[in-house]
């Protein structure tokens, strides 16, 4: 099956709809937004008065040298709308700052929260370096949006309004005509090859995509590639991706160059129309010298809002389009839900109950088939069986990462469907097989199981999981970095941090999934006394392949292909002879053949 990094787009995620979703991030500061309009208009008014005072100064100065009189006021409102220009612009920028840093925070937040929300299925297909990339590009084009869609699009079309009526209204229409066919024509233009380049952008951030998870996840396996000397395969594999992303970049470009030409030639050949208008006005006299500059000042002031609208547009469809995968996560709905009127889970006993369980990871792949057993309050129960028998699906149904397809799963004789799922994990801690740790300090990965815990109750956590004596004899004890998925600490060590995490939680219902199962014979004997130590006093799920580790279990169940085989504890499964004896007997001659050859290379050594 493909993987994908992100999804593809519905007819709910085209790019305007990314637009109006920002909507109401948006209106939540509409008091800012509204002032940064009315200064917006002010700036732009006053931009829009420069040439008319310009006019006026030139014509003053077109006189006799007899009547020749320098217009102080006009020369002084020159300048006071310079800097009106100026200030109003600053300003609207300095109102307009909250809004768009607490928009782009909070939309972070969101997708941020959303991916949390999502059920472990979309987790386990996930590539995280396409991801990453799609959010990060995602909330680069708001920051974009934001600032050019409010502050460059809107006042442009208002000054390219106002500059058109003025035209309309002191000249021959032809000066209007032509603005406007040359505005008409350029949008038309801009908007039909910006759609047409679009194409190229998505696939180049596509091949970027894909080039960043080729690379997080190389970097990610780096012991796997030195392992198997595949750095010059794993260089190749992210070259490919680069070569496509180079082919579509070269696309990109080359476009925006025919782009970039198709609108130099629409504006100049609008100017040179002008000016030619404007240079037989002077000639016969129906305009003065100052008409002509006032013209031409005009014209420059709309050269660059409309060249920059070109380019404004072509950065705001990009960023649109940069958005859609973004907005494409938050559009994923949660596979699982907390139902409208489902309340906290109170544990209390922590009886457990799998009743007539049917589950499948797909409608066409059945995992588990009538599973039904219950784990008494205070009882340790385990599961085993051989590898892909659906022992540790068991543990992602009771955290509800999945919701059953048949049956229910009850703690407390509540149905884990009717209640929150915050509340329903808090109630249930795991010491789970691989430990993945924070890139951060063994602090902070113990207090993880409870943030708000003090000091003391890490300590005295750590304490009972036995690690606090190897954590004092670092030489930065508890504040030492575990590194990228805490590859720094051995096999055991992150057990116990594991282990002390759980302590610290406390909860009323623990789950060890296979929680030994890839340490070495002493490190496994030491963390096993200390799991007991933590069950002790709890309701206890032991997920195990390894027989030798649950003898002392309440009641163990033998699944094989998503059924229960065999029940009992362990003297009951021995004497009967079946599946759990079996294996038993194979696993205590591997550990006989283990031990012996030990004892050889002993010998051996001497």
């Amino acid at each position: 099956m493909r993987k994908s990094n992100s999804f593809e787009s519905s007819p709910a995620s085209r790019p305007w709809t990314a637009l109006s979703a920002l909507l109401p991030f948006l209106w939540e500061f509409r008091a800012r937004v509204m002032l940064a309009m009315a200064l917006l208009v002010f700036a732009k008014l006053a931009n829009i008065a420069v040439p008319l005072v310009l006019k006026e100064i030139v014509d003053a100065l077109d006189k006799p040298q007899t009547l020749l009189v320098v217009p102080l006021f006009f020369v002084l409102a020159y300048g006071a709308l310079r800097l009106a220009n100026a200030v109003f612009g600053e300003l609207r920028d300095v109102v307009f700052a909250k809004v768009m840093q607490r928009s782009i925070r909070r939309i972070a937040l969101k997708v941020f929260r959303h991916l949390h929300n999502l059920a472990l299925r979309f987790h386990l297909d996930r590539q995280t370096g396409g991801i990453s990339r799609d959010i990060e590009r995602g909330t680069a084009g708001i920051r974009f949006l934001l600032t050019f869609a409010v502050f460059n699009i809107l006042p442009t079309l208002l000054e390219i309004g106002l500059v058109v009526a003025i035209l309309l209204a002191r000249f021959d229409k032809w000066f209007a005509i032509i603005t406007f066919l040359a505005l008409a024509t350029y949008i038309a233009f801009t908007f039909l090859v910006t759609e047409w380049r679009t194409k190229f952008r998505r696939a180049m951030n596509e091949m970027d995509s894909r080039a960043n998870t080729a690379a997080i996840d190389s970097l990610l396996n780096y012991e796997t590639v030195k392992y198997f000397n595949n750095e010059d395969y794993e260089a190749k594999r992210y070259d490919d991706n680069l070569s496509s992303w180079e082919s579509a970049a070269i696309s990109t470009q080359t476009s925006l160059a025919a782009l970039n030409a198709g609108q130099g030639a629409i504006i100049a050949l609008a100017i040179t129309a002008l000016m030619l208008l404007a240079s037989q006005g002077v000639v016969h006299g129906t305009m003065s010298l100052g008409d002509l500059v006032m013209v031409n000042a005009f014209l420059i002031q709309l050269y660059m809002p409309l060249r920059f609208l070109g380019t404004v547009y072509r950065e705001i469809r990009q960023a649109l389009a940069d958005m859609e995968k973004m907005f494409g996560l938050i559009e994923r709905e949660p596979e699982i839900r907390d139902r409208p009127d489902a309340h906290a889970l109170v544990v209390t006993r922590g009886d457990i109950r799998f009743e007539h369980v049917d589950f499948g990871y797909d409608a066409d792949r059945q995992i588990l088939f009538d599973v039904d057993f219950k784990i008494p309050a205070r009882h340790k129960v385990a599961v085993v069986g051989a590898s892909g028998a659906g022992k540790s699906t068991l543990a992602r149904l009771l955290f509800r990462f999945y919701d059953v397809s048949h049956g229910c799963i009850l703690i407390d004789g509540e149905d884990v469907r009717d209640v929150t799922q915050a509340s329903l994990r808090a109630g249930i801690g795991i010491v789970p097989q691989d430990t993945v740790l924070f890139n951060d300090t063994i602090y902070y990965n113990i207090a993880y199981g409870r943030p708000e815990a003090t000091q003391a109750e890490v300590v005295q956590a750590a304490k009972h999981a036995h690690i606090h004596d190897f954590v004092a004899s670092l030489p930065r004890g508890y504040d030492t970095a575990v590194g990228e998925r805490g590859l720094k600490l051995s096999g055991g060590e992150k057990q116990r941090v594991a282990i002390a995490r759980t302590i610290l939680k406390n909860p009323r219902i623990l789950v060890f999934d296979e929680a030994t199962s890839a340490l070495d014979s002493k490190t496994e004997q030491a963390i096993q006394a200390q799991l007991r130590e933590v069950a002790a006093d709890h309701t206890t799920l032991v997920i195990a392949h390894r027989l030798s580790t649950v003898m002392d279990a309440d009641q163990i169940l033998v699944m094989e292909r998503g059924r229960i085989i065999e029940r009992g504890n362990h003297d009951e499964l021995l004497a009967r002879g079946a599946q759990y004896a079996q294996m038993w007997d194979l696993q205590q001659r591997e550990e006989r053949e283990r031990l012996a050859r030990a004892v050889g290379n002993g010998l051996e050594a001497r």
